[in-house]
């Protein structure tokens, strides 16, 4: 079974593979509007993953050590994106910072359009990414439990050098790997982006959404594309595995060990 779960994720590639335009590929994955997307699928999906982090490593401790009424609540609201189309996400965005938006008619008053814009695709990547973050951090927390946070605070140290001394190097691979995901999401995110920020060139259309237009034209263009995207994740993941192997093995060993 395992052999037809590995199978099932590598044929589609690998028939991906087979039908690129090789001849053909670098003039394809080179052009003005396939490194434009690319660019700026990047830079979105770097600020999506730092707003990730920024919001998600407060909900995750809060989610793992806090004991309050509403916490599973809290939690199912939170990993929502997970479970909902990306669609949806969308719309729910739009009706909140949209120009008629709950919150977007303040905006608008002070000057702010956020939908439709570049920042509208940060927003939209942040929305579906950010329970990937969550997910991950929440079960290190949990995983690694709260001993040595308490050993550290009966000995004196304050919350904040508990936080930064003890409880991030205790979690960094749940870290890391969350970050890696959120990343890798956001990267890959349409259908939110689509419905919120549209696919205007050079300011919202990111390479799914440049993929999606080329397959209408451009078969080969379409193809090509999708495998620079496949190979791009592949690469962040892979570097990112390789750097928290280590911190994975120092954390297996836990705090006080050694001389």
């Amino acid at each position: 079974m395992a052999a037809v779960g590995a199978l099932f994720v590598l044929l589609p590639l690998a028939a991906m593979v087979a039908k690129v335009n090789w001849p053909q590929f670098l003039p394809l994955v080179t052009s003005e509007a396939s490194l434009t997307a690319l660019g700026l699928s990047l830079r979105t999906a770097a600020a999506s993953t730092l707003l990730c982090v920024l919001l998600g490593v407060p909900l995750a401790l809060v989610l793992a050590r806090g004991r309050f009424r509403g916490q599973s609540l809290l939690r199912s609201f939170v990993l929502l994106p997970l479970v909902l189309p990306p669609v949806v996400g969308g719309i729910a965005l739009l009706y909140t910072f949209g120009r008629q938006g709950l919150l977007g008619r303040s905006l608008e008053v002070a000057g702010i359009q956020i939908a439709f814009s570049t920042t509208a695709v940060v927003l939209a990547q942040t929305f579906v990414a950010l329970p990937f973050l969550v997910v991950s951090l929440e079960g290190a927390l949990r995983s690694a439990g709260s001993r040595y946070e308490a050993l550290a605070a009966t000995l004196g140290a304050r919350p904040t050098t508990v936080l930064r001394r003890v409880t991030v190097p205790l979690v960094l691979p749940g870290l890391a790997s969350g970050t890696v995901l959120s990343f890798a999401r956001s990267l890959g995110e349409f259908g939110a982006t689509l419905t919120f920020a549209g696919s205007l060139q050079g300011v919202t259309r990111t390479l799914p959404l440049e993929i999606y237009l080329q397959r209408e034209t451009d078969a080969d263009a379409a193809v090509a594309l999708s495998l620079l995207l496949v190979a791009v994740a592949v690469i962040v993941v892979g570097l990112s595995y390789r750097r928290s192997a280590p911190a994975r093995i120092r954390g297996s060993a836990g705090p006080g060990t050694g001389a």
